[in-house]
């Protein structure tokens, strides 16, 4: 390809899923080569169109051309290098239900995490029955000893991640002197986790001339300069594709995912998680993203008894981790608390939320969380909370990223207590009618003793269920329970907050004034200097002395 090395292939597409009318025409599945068998299968997924990602890089795949694919998180990066390995394998009539015995791989696919090889593999598993393709998935954590046997009896496809790989090609379990393809998925991932060298050993150890023989694809949503050196010593000079679609464009996070930005107080977090959940998740699923395993199992814990979430990190064994997926996947619990390791490249259908805990370092983990949701034709939101001593993280993002935050204030009583009434609405509606006379007596009671309009009655009931019996006020600069924010408005320009604080003490007393400025959290002036923002505990603001 002419032209710089990052140079998009197709002008005509920003990355974002087809668009369902005129524009999925482009990308429809009948303008592609590929074989009916494959057609099939993806319509039985109702996939009805490519994703542009896959568009664009089926062509030199096809030819046989390596390819460096770059695409933001969610684009199906997956199905891009599937489907035109398993075109390959028809084209040259490798169909066959009868495979000799003992075969070495033809394809290996390497993963930076369990649950993204297993999904790989599963991809290949189920798109493979159109070529007969017998594949294996090996990962640590899981024995060792039924892997080795399933490649002594021979495989075509290999997934996995680079430590188990490593390991049985030190073992002699692996031999890929038969190797055709050879696949990297997530390589910015690889890089972060650690697995550089163990890569680079896999990529050096084949027996074949990898230069001519093999076609190497590399998949990315971002291209550290690790990525770039791989593809120089890696791909087969004047044969290769890049095809990237993000390029020199500043926003390099999903352009369907709201990027929100909530300012709190740590002690604050699982309360706070709650309330989003509750008021951002729609009912859907919901990932909560930590920094420590120790994190994620205290506030899986605290959580579990709100909105019923469950932990998943690499300290957990892999059969409950596993199980953890499984339940999430299938809607037994809707909120998962994760560490990056475990959720890097999990691809969930249905995440309507994602919450970081605290903004991550560097913008590439953002870039991977956030895009947990807003995944294929769908929209997504994205949370993170932020304390003052991170606010120079969320700087680095916005830059790195491209992206610009929506900053939003806590969710207030008012609008927990709208969705929950909106929720027990939808609840009563669905009750058995047949259950009114059984407690119809009990209504006319309460009604009589009460002495209120009925709506009012039938008001607080909704509040009981719903477990609002009071009323708890939140800051809307730090989210802290029981403090309330107020605004302060000047004629005059104020250069330093003092001046404020002078101004209240002389307007409510010495005595009084003083009181309530020893109780001010956190002022800021605003930007033109006539005004000052400030959080004071709810019931001592003294408003009522300011007007």
């Amino acid at each position: 390809m002419a032209g710089a090395p990052w140079e998009v292939l197709d002008a005509l597409s920003d990355g974002s899923p087809p668009p369902p009318a005129a524009g999925a025409d482009k990308y429809a599945l009948d303008n592609f080569p590929l074989d009916d068998s494959l057609k099939r299968l993806l319509n039985d997924r109702g996939i009805q169109s490519l994703f542009p990602i896959q568009a664009l890089a089926l062509p030199p795949a096809l030819e046989g051309k390596d390819l460096v694919g770059r695409a933001r998180t969610g684009c199906g990066k997956t199905l891009a290098f599937t489907l035109p390995i398993i075109q390959q394998f028809i084209d040259k009539g490798e169909t066959g239900a009868k495979k000799a015995y003992g075969r070495h791989p033809a394809v290996i696919v390497l993963a930076p995490t369990r649950e993204l090889a297993k999904q790989v593999h599963e991809d290949f598993n189920i798109m493979g029955r159109a070529a007969n393709l017998a594949t294996l998935c090996i990962y640590g954590g899981a024995p060792i000893s039924p892997q080795e046997s399933a490649l002594r009896r021979g495989v075509d496809v290999v997934v996995g991640t680079p430590g188990r790989v490593k390991d049985h090609l030190d073992r002699g379990s692996l031999v890929l002197d038969k190797l055709r393809f050879r696949v990297l998925d997530e390589c910015d991932e690889m890089l972060n986790m650690g697995f550089a060298e163990d890569v680079e050993y896999i990529l050096a150890h084949q027996s074949v001339d990898a230069a001519t023989s093999v076609q190497t694809m590399l998949f990315s949503a971002t291209m550290p300069s690790w990525v770039k050196e791989m593809s120089k010593k890696y791909l087969q000079a004047g044969n290769q594709e890049y095809v990237d679609l993000v390029g020199d464009q500043k926003m390099k996070a999903s352009t369907s995912v709201r990027h929100l930005l909530l300012p709190c107080l740590r002690t604050q977090t699982p309360s706070l998680v709650t309330d989003l959940v509750r008021c951002y998740g729609c009912q859907g699923r919901t990932i909560v993203f930590t920094d420590t395993k120790n994190d994620a199992n205290d506030l899986a814990q605290q959580l579990s008894e709100t909105v019923g979430a469950r932990a998943l990190h690499g300290d957990i064994a892999q059969a409950q981790r596993e199980a953890t997926l499984k339940g999430f996947k299938s809607g037994v619990f809707s909120v998962l608390v994760a560490t990056d390791v475990a959720a890097r490249g999990l691809d969930i259908t249905g995440v309507e939320l994602v919450v970081q805990t605290a903004p991550p370092k560097d913008h590439e983990t953002y870039i991977h969380r956030s895009g947990r949701t807003g995944r294929a034709n769908s929209t997504g939101i994205s949370i993170t909370l932020v304390t003052r001593s991170r606010e120079e993280n969320v700087v680095r993002i916005e830059k790195r990223a491209g992206l610009k935050f929506e900053r939003i204030g806590a969710p207030q009583p008012e609008d927990m207590a709208q969705i929950a009434a909106q929720r027990s609405v939808e609840a009563i509606e669905a009750v058995d009618k047949e259950l009114i006379p059984m407690f119809k007596g009990a209504a006319e009671r309460l009604l009589s003793d009460l002495s209120m309009e009925p709506a009012e009655v039938l008001a607080l009931a909704l509040a009981k269920i719903t477990g609002h019996t009071a009323m708890k006020r939140r800051s809307l600069l730090t989210s802290a329970d029981e403090y309330t924010t107020v605004q302060f408005r000047s004629k005059f320009v104020m250069e330093r907050p003092g001046a404020c604080f002078g101004f209240l003490r002389r307007r409510l007393g010495e005595e009084f004034g003083e009181k309530m400025c020893s109780q001010i959290k956190r002022m800021m002036l605003t930007k033109d200097g006539t005004g000052a923002v400030f959080d004071v505990p709810v019931g001592e603001c003294g408003l009522d002395r300011l007007t």
